[in-house]
């Protein structure tokens, strides 16, 4: 895996949730090439042989399991726009198989048992592919419900490393990086900064403790010193306890791997000496980016200026987000919309490519729609394409997908931002990993 520097204008704006997503353009590389980490690459899994019986209508009908309640709520309302302009978008161009998709959604709530029920009823109801869950963890909790029912799934902002070989019956997909390919680009981000002594708060699930894999391991790589790999419990409402023991550590620098409690975590470190103003401080993605300042610190959100994050680009054409915003007025937050687009436009386009609507047939023609075909992007070009018979390269809104033969990007484009005095975070580079 490698990381390059590319070229790109600093953003002002809102960023949204999460360090993963968000972007300027993505130009040429600027040859700045550097080593980034020892993790295994993602295409080096076997490609996973298709396994399901579940037949097609002859209507492409769709399901997702998104957040309409609970910790990612907030990210919840943007996907789920998302995915609605995806359906309107196709059905606007004819169709699948000369039919309008239909769409049906359900909650995952943060919780296992609810996104359990959400999948059965879809399932029920028989839908050929479902989008989602949001979160990691709650997707691998319905992941062997929904693919042992021999439908699709894709996900749009699914990052941990342990969909990658998973035993998936080749029928989960994500449109948006590994974030083994985001530990190496937080990694020189922190090094870039001349920290040495790096202290590591993480929450302690399947996402956070993936990616904390991936970054100590490139800081080691890079000749830094993890002084303190301290991991918490999700649903933990104080960190006295882990603040004082990176506080022992005595770091240069902390990084901070969470979700929405990073914003509390955040507070804690900045009372007790350990803020930017003190010390580097990083953040990745899962935290609420654009409103994280105010979060922690809702009189000065400024007290964030200087901190640094990372996330997978979301911005890599930003028609579509003027376009989804104009659509949907109810969005506020943008990260992983693009991703969670692509992958409804990606599914119709595979089913168009097989000429079915059975989940087997478009699962295996996932990988041929995103590579090695004539390039387009948008689902009314690419399917008029595929009419002619001709071999397509769809590159979505969140940029170019080239699937490996598990079924995820083979490229990750992430930005490193930086809070300004308002709190505000800018784009101040995107980076290529593979």
């Amino acid at each position: 895996m490698r990381t390059r520097t590319l070229p790109t204008a600093v953003l002002a704006g809102v960023l949204a949730l999460s360090v993963t997503a968000c972007s300027g353009s993505s130009g040429s590389a600027d040859g700045k090439d550097s080593a980034a980490g020892t993790s295994s690459s993602p295409s080096s899994s076997p490609a996973p042989e298709v396994e399901s019986s579940r037949p097609g209508n002859g209507q492409l009908d769709l399901g997702y399991i998104l957040a309409e309640t609970g910790p990612l709520s907030g990210l919840g309302v943007g996907v789920i726009a998302a995915t609605q302009l995806a359906v309107e978008d196709i059905n606007a161009a004819g169709g699948v198989l000369g039919k309008p998709v239909t769409l049906s959604g359900g909650d995952e709530a943060g919780d296992p048992t609810v996104a359990g029920q959400t999948a059965d009823r879809l399932l029920g109801e028989g839908v050929d592919a479902i989008i989602g869950p949001v979160s990691s963890a709650i997707s691998l909790s319905v992941l062997d419900r929904i693919t042992g029912a021999g439908a699709i799934q894709c996900a749009g902002s699914n990052t941990s490393k342990t969909f990658t070989g998973y035993p998936d019956k080749g029928l989960y997909f994500r449109t948006i990086p590994a974030n083994i390919r985001q530990g190496p680009v937080l990694a020189q981000a922190v090094i870039g900064e001349g920290a040495s002594r790096v202290a590591v708060v993480v929450r302690n699930d399947d996402y956070g403790q993936s990616l904390s894999q991936s970054l100590i391991e490139q800081l080691e790589n890079e000749g830094a010193e993890v002084v303190a790999n301290v991991p918490y419990d999700p649903a933990a409402t104080t960190f006295s306890a882990e603040v004082a023991k990176v506080a022992a550590a005595k770091p240069d620098a902390v990084v901070v791997i969470a979700f929405q409690e990073g914003a509390t975590l955040l507070r804690a470190l900045i009372e007790n000496g350990l803020g930017p103003d003190d010390v580097r401080v990083f953040g990745t993605d899962g935290m609420s980016l654009g409103s994280l300042g105010s979060a922690v610190s809702e009189s000065d959100p400024g007290v964030l200026e200087g901190m640094q994050a990372t996330q997978a680009s979301s911005q890599n054409d930003p028609a579509f987000l003027d376009r989804l915003v104009a659509s949907k007025p109810q969005v506020q937050i943008t990260n992983f919309t693009p991703y969670h687009y692509d992958c409804v436009i990606t599914i119709a386009l595979a089913a168009l490519e097989a000429g079915s609507d059975a989940p087997g047939d478009i699962a295996r023609a996932m990988q041929s729609v995103t590579r090695d075909g004539e390039e387009c992007t948008s689902f009314a070009d690419c399917a008029k394409l595929i009419s002619q018979g001709t071999d397509i390269d769809y590159n979505g809104v969140s940029g170019p997908l080239d699937f490996t033969d598990v079924g995820e990007p083979e490229v990750g484009l992430f930005d490193v931002v930086r809070f300004d005095g308002s709190g505000k975070p800018q784009i101040v580079r995107t980076v290529e990993s593979r």
